[in-house]
């Protein structure tokens, strides 16, 4: 049997003490499944005193993640720490100029400095493997690195935030408005410190940026994805979209175009009985399509101790199996740049808006989409109260360029009581 792999894992939180306990309770399955050993040599926290529920007994101990990745006693970095900057990006770093594969759950990281850390690993001849930075335990990562390696990519779609799959099943679950769940999913520990993250679709939105950059052979470009989080959507667009047999999910979708790469994490509606619409809490789903093996859907647990450690611990065993792939798939040197595209396809669309109850309020509404070159194809209106009257419009398929068109045209008709909300209807 060759050397053992020896870990540094940098953080020792609910993720590396996952790693811990795999590696601890599958010691022996591990080696037979790896052809070596797999063992922690070190590991790094601030807070050495802190209880773990793990016994941490037999490893060295740093401090300092950069130290850790420095270590003659470490083959294979792991990094779980978080953040885009600072000691996670550092300790990266060193790793990689010491000589050492990287191992890390961390997208912020990756969707800021991608690119730079792939050249950095290929100059050293390391490599950095991600799968736990993507949906949780869904082996996306290696779906497309190596199962669909035969494919030309056509579409990458999918809910990649377990925390707003959350919000948005229970607002409609429990018929809650948005604030009251915020709340809750707060009070659970859902959020992030900086609950934007997940709401404002940030989060999901790194996820999104990477699978782009291996599905199209680019560079990452999360500057370039078009972020609108879930705050603006109401128990009422939860209830009307039923009402019509959808549901809404924050869904990201990346494809390449003759114009460029389009990329959007944004708040869609899915028809109820599609994949994506049978979705419920904070579960993940990717949905990948191909030229030759057409549409495949994963599913699963996009978040926590077991899934995420266990996609971490993945990648470790193919680094001692001696499996070695490309950060992103192809080398760095051959990513593009992406040119950045606007979505523009066509799709039909959801309108809801508020007008004042007078009469030739509606065909007001009416000619300015006739205007804007979008017809309708279906419309409710639900009950008067206060002299307003809500109203619902679904489109048939038209641009974004059309649907602005239209609501610049709606700001000028004299009838709208407040901002109308235009969310895309995928297909799915």
């Amino acid at each position: 049997m060759a050397a053992p792999l020896r870990i540094g894992l940098a953080g020792l939180g609910t993720v590396g003490i996952g790693i811990v306990q795999i590696v601890q309770k599958h010691a022996a399955m591990l080696a037979a499944r790896s052809g070596r050993e797999v063992v922690i040599t070190a590991v790094c926290a601030r807070d050495r005193s802190k209880n773990r529920d793990a016994d941490l007994s037999g490893y060295a101990w740093e401090t300092d993640p950069v130290a850790l990745a420095r270590r003659d006693d470490v083959d294979l970095f792991i990094e779980v720490m978080g953040g885009h900057e600072g000691p996670a990006r550092e300790a990266t770093e060193a790793a990689l100029t010491a000589g050492k594969d990287v191992v890390t759950a961390n997208k912020a990281l990756l969707a800021h400095h991608g690119h730079a850390l792939a050249l950095a690993a290929e100059a050293a001849g390391c490599i950095i493997r991600f799968e736990a930075a993507v949906a949780g335990g869904i082996p996306v990562i290696k779906a497309l690195t190596e199962g669909l390696a035969g494919n030309e990519m056509r579409r990458v779609m999918g809910v990649m935030n377990g925390t707003c799959n959350y919000i948005l099943t229970r607002m409609e679950d429990a018929g809650l408005p948005y604030a009251q769940v915020f709340e809750e999913a707060r009070q659970l520990g859902y959020l992030e410190a900086d609950p934007n993250l997940d709401v404002g679709g940030i989060d999901a939105g790194h996820k999104l940026a990477l699978l782009a950059s291996i599905a199209f052979g680019t560079q990452v470009s999360f500057d370039a994805v078009e972020l609108e989080g879930i705050g603006a959507i109401s128990i009422d667009d939860i209830r009307h979209a039923a009402d019509m047999d959808y549901r809404i999910k924050l869904l990201g979708v990346a494809r390449m175009t003759g114009r460029g790469l389009e990329q959007r994490m944004t708040p869609c509606l899915v028809p109820v009985g599609s994949p994506l619409g049978q979705l419920s809490g904070g579960t993940n789903m990717v949905v990948l399509e191909g030229d030759s093996v057409g549409q495949i859907v994963l599913r699963g647990a996009g978040a926590g101790m077991g899934p995420t450690a266990s996609a971490v611990m993945g990648d470790v065993v193919d680094i001692a199996r001696g499996l070695r792939i490309p950060t992103f798939g192809l080398p760095a040197t051959a990513l593009t740049v992406p040119v950045a595209a606007a979505v523009s396809a066509a799709c039909a669309w959801y309108l809801r808006m508020t007008l004042l109850d007078k009469p030739g309020a509606l065909a007001k509404i009416a000619t300015a989409l006739g205007e804007a070159g979008i017809s309708i194809d279906r419309m409710r209106q639900y009950g008067h109260s206060d002299g307003q009257a809500p109203v619902l419009i679904v489109t048939h398929k038209a641009t974004r360029a059309d649907i602005d068109d239209a609501l610049a045209r709606f700001a000028t008709a004299g009838v709208l009581v407040a901002e109308p909300v235009a969310l895309r209807i995928e297909e799915v």
